[in-house]
């Protein structure tokens, strides 16, 4: 009797990884909140980023529609997906995010979401707008025909209990690095992430990795080993810069 090979399972630990990459690196997502009047499903489009941990980050203003929903019933789910100009989009991964969503007056909310969206400081302050984020509960992760997977939030997001004095010093870590090591965040996105050579920033910083952008393109790095000190996370940049040239040799 020939022998059937059973196909191998997916490596839960690295579906999740790919979830977490996909939320860091979208600018955009379609929001689906509850309609206030009917019950129905309500999806409109917003543009995203994310906090320390990995939950979806937005500012929308008070006279929208969603904003309206989510005061009435904050259940609400954001989409964000990689298929990009995918002849066959169903073949692109796409994650859907579930939640309740809630009004945050966080200083470094507001950093992480104008490095990503430097345009929508023009409007950040207006009174009508607030920033949201949505916390996460759990999601649904479609990498590709037949790769399906509902994680939980402690799969999709990075725990940073430990992690105080790098949220705290986060801002002025990517303010250095941005100002004197532009030339090391470049060396960063084109020797780990395979993309082109530009002016690449850095927009976040968090226990297991950093966020580099260029124009519409969002990058994420890894680190070897997690951290939670701006010494340690001084030693992982070095330690990336190093990794980098010797695979740019």
């Amino acid at each position: 009797m020939a022998q059937v090979n059973k196909p191998e399972m997916p490596n839960k630990a690295a579906i999740s990884a790919d979830a977490r990459g996909l939320i860091r690196r979208a600018f955009k997502g379609t929001l689906a909140t509850i309609e206030r009047g009917n019950g129905y499903p309500y999806a409109s489009l917003i543009i995203v980023a994310t906090d320390p941990a990995g939950a979806p980050i937005f500012l929308i203003s008070n006279l929208a529609r969603h904003t309206a929903n989510l005061a009435k019933d904050p259940r609400a789910s954001i989409l964000v997906d990689a298929t990009g100009a995918l002849a066959d989009p169903l073949q692109g991964a796409r994650l859907t995010l579930f939640g309740r969503a809630e009004k945050v007056s966080d200083n470094g909310i507001r950093g992480r979401f104008l490095a990503r969206h430097p345009e929508a400081e023009f409007y950040a302050d207006f009174p009508d707008f607030a920033f949201w984020r949505l916390q996460v509960e759990g999601g649904h992760y479609i990498g590709g025909f037949g790769r399906i997977f509902d994680l939980e939030p402690d799969e999709l997001l990075v725990p940073l209990q430990g992690a105080e004095a790098l949220l705290e010093a986060e801002p002025g870590i990517i303010a250095h690095m941005n100002e004197d090591h532009a030339d090391a965040l470049a060396l960063y996105a084109t020797a780990f992430a395979g993309a082109s050579p530009g002016a690449w920033r850095m927009t976040g910083i968090d226990p297991e990795g950093c966020d580099l952008v260029l124009g519409q393109d969002a990058r994420r790095i890894a680190f070897e080993q997690r951290i939670g000190t701006t010494a340690e996370a001084r030693k992982a940049l070095v330690q990336l810069a190093e990794q980098a040239r010797k695979l740019k040799r």
